[in-house]
């Protein structure tokens, strides 16, 4: 097992639903991304022994620290979701989801609105610590439901057990639009002892430093920047250039290949979004390729026209 250094900026791919499965986590942690997360998993369903959400547990051995993302406020069932997490020994850390905004995670109190009753929030995350058997029990949270909190919630988060926390700095109003609020997580990195990673629209290497200096943040958490350019972590952190024609097909036909590995053919299907984010880099015909790979469910069909639509050069 990795133990976290968070003596230099600590990297870390943040869990998005539909997005960070394991085909994408090992694509990223190819690129030296530092920690990976699963998807968040509802607690309720991991207890119900959905096998849907079984393998959402699954890791690839590359993925090392590896943390798994719960959801859930009922003291009973997170209990007994740690304790499922607990019989793998290839997890590293066990995180709480403070921050999801879609309403039917909102309207069962899990995700962001557990910060509607920080008093619940904080028995949550004392349950997570007392019977994890894992490293780490950490949180990811927005600013505040409504209105920012942010402050008390990091307190609480400490206070609870937390080891670290993840900040994204909007609230649960502002969804994924409002501006980031950077002064709020630089004033959470003041307001606690333990490390905080900063997350919230960082997509290049310039943003990345400038959000470390303004926040003072032990690390970055990035998300929807690095889908379609999952580089981005090895751009940051060792200078790379943007990616050439050549390493950007040779990345999206191995995503394509680990989405088949994974979930067989229907594979092909649920990487046409992934396509959707690869194909905006700068290629000719690109609206035009969207449009026929929506139309395409054979995965040998599928990789010929990939391929061919990633061979050519960028429009100069």
């Amino acid at each position: 097992m990795a133990t976290l250094d968070f003596s230099n900026p600590l990297y870390a791919l943040a869990p998005l639903a539909g997005f960070t499965d394991l085909p994408f986590r090992s694509v990223v942690k190819k690129f030296g991304v530092d920690l990976t997360v699963s998807e968040m998993i509802s607690s309720n369903a991991l207890v119900h022994k959905s096998k849907k959400t079984y393998r959402m547990l699954e890791k690839n051995p590359i993925e090392n620290p590896y943390s798994i993302q719960i959801a859930g406020s009922d003291l009973d069932v997170i209990r007994q979701a740690v304790e499922i997490i607990n019989e793998r020994d290839d997890v590293d850390i066990i995180d709480l989801n403070c921050g999801c905004p879609a309403p039917k995670v909102v309207n069962n109190l899990q995700g962001s609105s557990l910060l509607t009753d920080l008093s619940q929030m904080a028995k949550v995350i004392e349950t997570i610590k007392k019977y994890s058997n894992k490293e780490y029990t950490s949180v990811k949270f927005r600013l505040g439901f409504n209105e920012k909190n942010h402050e008390e919630i990091a307190r609480i988060c400490q206070e609870s057990g937390a080891d670290y926390i993840a900040v994204h700095g909007r609230t649960r109003a502002g969804r994924y639009k409002a501006p980031v609020d950077y002064d709020a997580i630089a004033e959470v990195k003041r307001a606690v002892s333990i490390p905080v990673l900063a997350n919230g629209d960082i997509d290049s290497p310039a943003k990345a430093k400038w959000v470390l200096e303004h926040t003072g943040a032990d690390g970055l958490m990035i998300g929807r920047a690095a889908v379609g350019k999952p580089w981005i972590f090895k751009q940051i952190k060792e200078g790379m250039e943007e990616a050439s024609p050549e390493l950007i097909k040779e990345v999206v036909l191995e995503h394509f290949d680990q989405m088949i590995k994974h979930y067989d053919k229907y594979g092909a299907i649920i990487f046409r979004k992934n396509l959707h984010s690869y194909s905006k880099a700068g290629y000719q015909g690109a609206s035009v390729f969207r449009n026929l790979v929506n139309r395409i469910e054979d995965p040998a069909e599928m990789r010929g026209v990939i391929d061919e639509f990633f061979s050519q050069e960028f429009i100069s």
